[in-house]
């Protein structure tokens, strides 16, 4: 097993609160956006927004990987989607982000999320066989995900 470091500096144990997943079958530009759209919430505030989301209610912005990709009716948003897999996956985040801070003895009411990183991770190699027999690369580039909070 890989140990893993947090791309987040300045990092202080008393104040701060942080959780990850690794290696995680989701879109990465997907995740990017979604933790653009989270940052500076509070928990609880991220957590309704992401149930918004996977329920089709409120919209995702694209703000960096907006190519052919549809505008909303959300105020103030132009290019715009419902990542509802990535989506899912940032809540089960939040919630391991929120048994942390109670573990740590911090609130989980006065959660602020200050920092949302997302990276790629390992890429799965697969092959699409094709006519003729030849063959298709089919790869899957999986995502890093962290989230740091701290109390108000």
């Amino acid at each position: 097993m890989p140990n893993y470091d947090y791309a987040f500096q300045n990092y202080d144990q008393t104040r701060h609160v942080r959780a990850s997943l690794r290696e995680k079958q989701i879109s990465h530009k997907h995740a990017r956006e979604v933790a653009k759209s989270i940052m500076g919430l509070s928990v609880e505030k991220a957590r309704d927004y992401l149930n918004d989301v996977i329920a089709k209610k409120r919209a995702v912005a694209f703000r960096r990987y907006k190519i052919q990709v549809g505008h909303r009716s959300d105020p103030g948003m132009m290019a715009g989607r419902y990542p509802e897999k990535s989506a899912t996956e940032f809540i089960k985040l939040l919630d391991n982000l929120e048994a942390n801070a109670e573990y740590k003895g911090l609130d989980p009411d006065r959660l602020r999320i200050i920092n949302a990183t997302v990276h790629k991770g390992m890429i799965i190699k697969r092959f699409t066989p094709r006519a003729m027999g030849r063959t298709t690369a089919k790869n899957n580039v999986l995502t890093h995900v962290e989230l740091v909070a701290a109390e108000r």
